[in-house]
C-alpha cells in the first residue's frame, strides 16, 4: 500500500475534534479500535479506503479523507477467457467467429490417440442464409424470446452456465445481419448488441472485468451497425459500473456524467444519474450525491416502458431500483438506520427465481445493518446471501461479502459473528476454486 499524505491523520484529528466527537466516539461509529485511529491521527498507519470512506462519512468531509489517500487507478489485468467445464462433453468443442460474421463448429473424437492428432468426427460451415422477411421477423421473435429466458437464467446460475449460449447467440445474429435484408438488419444487429452486452455482464459477474469491457465494446460497435447510437451511451455507463465495483469513485463519476451527457434517452439518462450518485457518495460527497439522486428522481418520473419490443437496458430484477441504490448511497454516506428503512422495503418484491438480484439486494442490506448495529440481523443476512452466491457466483456481490467481513471482524467475539465469518470465508474461497462456476 502507498504512503498516504501526512494530512491525513491531521484533517481527521482537525475535524474529529472540530465535530466535538472523542476517538472512542469515532471509533463506535466506523467500528474499529480507538488505538487504531490514533495511530492513523499521528501518522503511523495507512487508512483503508474503507476506513477513509466511513471518516468521510461521519465526520461530513466531502470526499476530502478519501481524495487524501492518493490511491492509483486500478490497472485491468490480462483477459482471461471463460474455461469449458469438462463435464459430459463427448470432446472439445471449438466456435471460431471470424470477422465477417461467420463461424465454424468444430467437434472433435477424444478417442484418437493424442499422437496420432485430432480426429474430426463432426464439422459443418454455419454460413448465414437468411433472406425472407417472414422467416426474419420469425427468427427475431424466436432469439428475442431466448434473450429474455438467458437473463432468466442468469438470476439463478453461474455465468459459466450463461455466457457460452449467450456468445453463440450473439455470434448467430451477427451472421445473420450479414444476409438479413436491409429493412431488418438494423433490428437483428441491436438484438445482438443486446446479447453481447449481457455477455459483458455474464463477464464482469465472473470476475473478469477486462472481457466484461471488451463485449461491452462489442455490443456498442453491432448497436451502432443496427443504427442504434444509445448503446454506445449505456456502454460508458457499464465501464462506470465497473469503476464503481473496485472502488474508483473518480473514474464512477466521470464515466457515469459522460454516459449522460451523450444519451438521449430517459432511462440511460436515469440510470448514469444513479451510477453518478453512487460514485459521489463512494467519496463521502453527501451535496453532489443527493443532487444526481433528486435528478435521477425527475428522470425516473418520465421514464415510460419501451414500446418496440426491444429489451430494456439495466437490471430489471429489483422492484424499485431506485429506492435500492438511494439505500446503497446513505448507507456509503454513514447514514444507516435510513438505509436499512429503505432496503428492508424492497427485499420481499424480488421474485423467488432471481437469486443474484436478491443476493445483491442482501448484501448491501447486510452492510447496512451491521453499520447500525443490528449485527444479529446481519449476520442472517449475510449467511442467505452467501448461499445464493454460491449459487449464481457473483464476483460483483462477493465485493460486497469482503466488505461486510471487515466490518464485521471487530467484533469477530460476538457468537453470531464467529459463525457467520467461516461462512462468509468460505463463499470468497469458492470464487478462487478452478473447479467452480464462471470465475
Amino acid at each position: 500500500m502507498p504512503p498516504v499524505d501526512p494530512a491525513f491523520g491531521e484533517e481527521m484529528r482537525r475535524r474529529r475534534t472540530a465535530s466535538g466527537m472523542s476517538l472512542a466516539d469515532l471509533a463506535a461509529k466506523v467500528h474499529y479500535s480507538k488505538e487504531y485511529l490514533s495511530k492513523i491521527e499521528r501518522g503511523m498507519g495507512n487508512p483503508s479506503d474503507q476506513l477513509a470512506q466511513s471518516c468521510d462519512a461521519k465526520l461530513r468531509a466531502g470526499g476530502l479523507l478519501f481524495g487524501l489517500l492518493n490511491r492509483p487507478l486500478p490497472h485491468a489485468g490480462g483477459v482471461s477467457a471463460l474455461s469449458a467445464a469438462e463435464f459430459g462433453s463427448p470432446g472439445p468443442w471449438s466456435l471460431r467467429l471470424r470477422a465477417d460474421g461467420a463461424s465454424d463448429f468444430t467437434a472433435c473424437d477424444p478417442a484418437a490417440p493424442a499422437e496420432e492428432g485430432t480426429t474430426v468426427a463432426a464439422k459443418w460451415a454455419l454460413t448465414p442464409g437468411l433472406r425472407e422477411s417472414g422467416s426474419a421477423e420469425e427468427t427475431l421473435t424466436v432469439f428475442r424470446t431466448l434473450f429474455d429466458q438467458q437473463r432468466r437464467l442468469g438470476q439463478c446460475s453461474g455465468p459459466a452456465v450463461v455466457a457460452p449460449m449467450s456468445i453463440a447467440a450473439t455470434a448467430a445474429l451477427r451472421g445473420l445481419g450479414r444476409s438479413t435484408p436491409t429493412a431488418r438488419r438494423g433490428a437483428v444487429l441491436q438484438l445482438a448488441a443486446h446479447f453481447a452486452e449481457y455477455t459483458g455482464w455474464m463477464a464482469q459477474e465472473a470476475g473478469d472485468d477486462p472481457a466484461a469491457r471488451w463485449w461491452t465494446g462489442q455490443a456498442a460497435g453491432l448497436a451502432k451497425a443496427g443504427g442504434d447510437d444509445e448503446m454506445a451511451a449505456y456502454a460508458l455507463l457499464r465501464q462506470a459500473e465497473i469503476a464503481l465495483y473496485q472502488g474508483d469513485s473518480l473514474s464512477t463519476v466521470a464515466l457515469a456524467g459522460a454516459a449522460g451527457a451523450k444519451a438521449r434517452g430517459r432511462r440511460i439518462r436515469e440510470l448514469a444519474a444513479q451510477r453518478e450518485a453512487q460514485g459521489h457518495a463512494l467519496m463521502g460527497n453527501e451535496s453532489e450525491c443527493r443532487r444526481a439522486l433528486d435528478r435521477a428522481g425527475e428522470l425516473a418520473s418520465g421514464t415510460r416502458p419501451q414500446g418496440d419490443g426491444s429489451p430494456a437496458l439495466g437490471g430489471t430484477h429489483l422492484p424499485d431500483l431506485t429506492a435500492f441504490v438511494t439505500g446503497w448511497c446513505l448507507r456509503e454516506l454513514g447514514e444507516a438506520e435510513e438505509a436499512v428503512a429503505l432496503l428492508d422495503t424492497g427485499q420481499d418484491g424480488i421474485a423467488p427465481h432471481a437469486l443474484r438480484a436478491r443476493a445483491r439486494h442482501g448484501a448491501r442490506l447486510a452492510l447496512a445493518l451491521a453499520d447500525a448495529g443490528d449485527v444479529e440481523r446481519a449476520c442472517a443476512v449475510a449467511a442467505s446471501v452467501a448461499q445464493d452466491v454460491m449459487t449464481t457466483d457473483s464476483a460483483t456481490v462477493r465485493t460486497d461479502l469482503k466488505q461486510l467481513r471487515s466490518s464485521l471482524a471487530p467484533r469477530r467475539k460476538h457468537p453470531v459473528v464467529s459463525d457467520t465469518l467461516p461462512v462468509i470465508a468460505a463463499c470468497l474461497r469458492a470464487s478462487a476454486d478452478p473447479r467452480g462456476g464462471g470465475g
